[in-house]
This record gives structure tokens, C-alpha cells and sequence, in this order.
């Protein structure tokens, strides 16, 4: 049996450092839950995951971007 190729990784940038108050660019590494997407769905380095995950995290205490709900 042969493996199939492994699929390209999309790679993703950011533009400089991420804002905390920016919550339209940090919206879209949340999801319709409010959980923060995998690094392995947004493309994102590890340094820049940790960057936008801390920052999402501020904007959560700032009321600016929703905690996660629970599912039902």
C-alpha cells in the first residue's frame, strides 16, 4: 500500500506584533465557539501562536472578544 503525499502546510505571517485591541485580526484565530484555533489549522509558527494566543487571552479580560461556551 502506498502513502499518500503529505498535504502543503499553508504558511501564515503576521504583519509585526500582534495588538491585543486589534479584535477584528484576532477574531479570526478564534472560532464560532470562541475557542483558539490549533496552530496546525491557522499555520501560524509557534512563536506567533504564542504571541496571538496571549493576546487573544488579554482581549478576553477586556470584554473585547467572548470567553469559550459550552457546547450542547
Amino acid at each position: 500500500m502506498v502513502k499518500p503525499a503529505p498535504r502543503p502546510r499553508k504558511e501564515r505571517r503576521l504583519d509585526g506584533p500582534v495588538d491585543w485591541k486589534d479584535a477584528a485580526v484576532l477574531r479570526t484565530f478564534i472560532s464560532d465557539r470562541g475557542k483558539i484555533r490549533a496552530r496546525r489549522v491557522t499555520g501560524l509558527d509557534p512563536k506567533a501562536h504564542r504571541q496571538v494566543a496571549r493576546a487573544i487571552k488579554n482581549a478576553r479580560e477586556m470584554a473585547l472578544l467572548p470567553h469559550p461556551t459550552q457546547g450542547r
